[in-house]
């Protein structure tokens, strides 16, 4: 019994602790989203040094874009699920020691630079507490984790995602 017992235990372990499902970014939007996006006319993608920077905006999205991007509409069947995202940070919240605690994971670099930003749907509030030393925003990430719906709205964005029991590192050349 134990010769049986032994393999069989390993094997439930190894699903139990299996790598989480890499998700693409635009799972995160229902299809109704997706299309919408697929169909949207191109926009400008002028960066507010133009017009020199201020205190306002941050990830917000202006006036004036198709509703899409807008869109805070997620994906029921996500929440709760263990699921690996790659993507680049902005960061929030840092330790005594630098390491960034909190941060939003968003699909593309400079997001937090860039108009017009990704959508709520598109953005992932990351909770972090063992923190990450982020050297370089465009440096991409993995975020494994359990996918949460819930809303969150600061200053800098808002967001319709959020990880909080999260696993961060850096991605590696070796990765693609």
């Amino acid at each position: 019994m134990r010769q049986i017992a032994l393999p069989l235990l390993l094997l439930i372990h190894s699903f139990a602790y299996a790598a989480p499902a890499e998700l693409d970014w635009l799972e995160l939007m229902p299809p109704e989203d997706r299309k919408a996006l697929e169909e949207m006319p191109e926009i400008e993608h002028d960066s507010p040094e133009s017009d020199g920077f201020s205190d306002q905006g941050g990830l917000k999205q202006g006036a004036g874009l198709p509703e899409v991007m807008y869109s805070a509409k997620t994906v029921s069947a996500l929440d709760g699920k263990r699921i690996r995202l790659g993507g680049y940070p902005v960061p929030l919240e840092t330790d005594n020691k630098g390491r960034s605690t909190e941060f939003f994971l968003v699909p593309y670099p400079g997001a937090c630079i860039h108009v017009p930003p990704p959508p709520p749907n598109q953005i992932v509030m990351v909770r972090y507490p063992a923190g990450v030393m982020l050297d370089d925003i465009y440096a991409p990430l993995w975020v494994d984790g359990t996918l949460k719906i819930e809303p969150v709205n600061n200053d800098l964005a808002e967001a319709a995602y959020a990880i909080s029991d999260a696993e961060v590192t850096l991605v590696d050349e070796s990765d693609f």
